[in-house]
């Protein structure tokens, strides 16, 4: 298990579309995000995690719905087993927040500037505590947010 053999391994991983990493979804992951709306949603994970508001980890993710806190819930589709995921979609619907599914669980780690996979994340409106950072930052963010939030309530599926 020399430097090769990793990079080959880290070459594999990068090396797959979305089609393929839509293979290993698994049945329930539904709503599942589309290549164009996954690429926003890597977007605005990536800007709220250097905002600091993000919750990630099935943990976080559970106490922050129940303490109803408001946001987009994004869950990653080739978790195994994906029984560690069933209950979050159910608490969103209570809560009335929104969750999309994405294909890979590495590549939402990615986004959330994070060096491990992620089985899911949320992103907050508004930052934790008090507003840090510029206006024009917070002003991008709040837009961001705003189209995915509408893309993902398009896609949600109505009972």
């Amino acid at each position: 298990m020399g430097k090769s053999d990793k990079a080959d391994t880290e070459k594999v991983e990068q090396g797959f579309d979305y089609e393929t990493k839509k293979k290993f979804c698994a049945v329930i992951a539904k709503p599942l995000a589309d290549e164009k709306l996954c690429k926003k949603v890597y977007k605005l994970a990536k800007k709220a995690s250097k905002r600091k508001q993000i919750r990630r980890g099935v943990k976080e993710v559970v106490k922050a719905l129940r303490k109803n806190t408001k946001g987009i819930c994004v869950l990653a589709g080739d978790i195994s087993p994906i029984d560690v995921l069933t209950h979050i979609p159910i608490i969103c619907e209570d809560h009335k927040v929104q969750y999309i599914y994405v294909p890979s669980k590495e590549d939402l780690g990615a986004a959330a500037l994070s060096k491990r996979p992620t089985s899911c994340l949320l992103i907050l409106p508004k930052p934790i505590k008090g507003g840090d950072g510029d206006e024009a930052e917070a002003k991008e963010f709040a837009e961001a947010y705003s189209e995915v939030e509408k893309k993902v309530k398009s896609a949600q599926i109505v009972f």
